[in-house]
């Protein structure tokens, strides 16, 4: 399984790159790869800004098709990937369980997409996408169908459903992701 971090968007909301924040001394961007070099023999950083990540020992790929979106990040994540399946993840979601992630590989078998399912809705930037998808994805991207979860009506999918999920987010905080300075104060994170 190759792991797949999602480093796009702009920061409007944060005003700076939110991978480079420090968290209890470490960047959030270093956090990521640890956790997922722990998990995956391969990790690809998908970024527009490769130059902030030359110190990451990972490969670094830029989205193949600009201004998609994080579809666009999984289809580039999918092109690259040497492995049959894909984790892939946003980079900014200080909360990351490596033993869900460790749970949903095991639920891979047979399956072209693992995806979390929360009260809130799909989790599909915390999702596992074999690279068999990656004809649909473009379909969809093709017609500017942006939104990711128009993949899991038409493809094999394995949904985690919430009480599932929950024994892995007992806090609640597992797909919280940090958009604003605000959620930084909010969630008590030590930068």
């Amino acid at each position: 399984m190759t792991g797949v971090i999602l480093s796009g968007g702009e920061c409007r909301r944060m005003g700076f790159n939110k991978a480079l924040i420090k968290i209890n001394g470490e960047r959030l961007i270093d956090r990521t790869v640890r956790i997922f070099k722990n998990l995956f023999p391969e990790v690809i950083l998908i970024t527009n800004e490769s130059i902030a990540f030359l110190d990451l020992d990972v490969k670094i790929a830029s989205d193949i098709i600009l201004g998609k979106g994080p579809l666009g990040g999984i289809f580039t994540g999918l092109f690259y990937a040497t492995h049959t399946h894909a984790f892939v993840s946003a980079y900014d979601m200080p909360f990351t369980n490596p033993d869900l992630i460790s749970h949903m590989v095991a639920c891979t078998a047979n399956y072209d997409i693992v995806v979390p399912l929360t009260p809130e809705g799909f989790q599909p930037l915390h999702a596992i996408y074999a690279r068999a998808c990656k004809s649909e994805v473009r379909r969809l991207i093709n017609k500017d169908l942006l939104k990711i979860n128009s993949l899991y009506k038409d493809l094999h999918t394995r949904i985690l459903e919430p009480d599932e999920v929950s024994n892995y987010n007992t806090e609640g905080k597992v797909f919280f992701n940090i958009n604003t300075r605000q959620d930084i104060t909010e969630m008590g994170i030590l930068i």
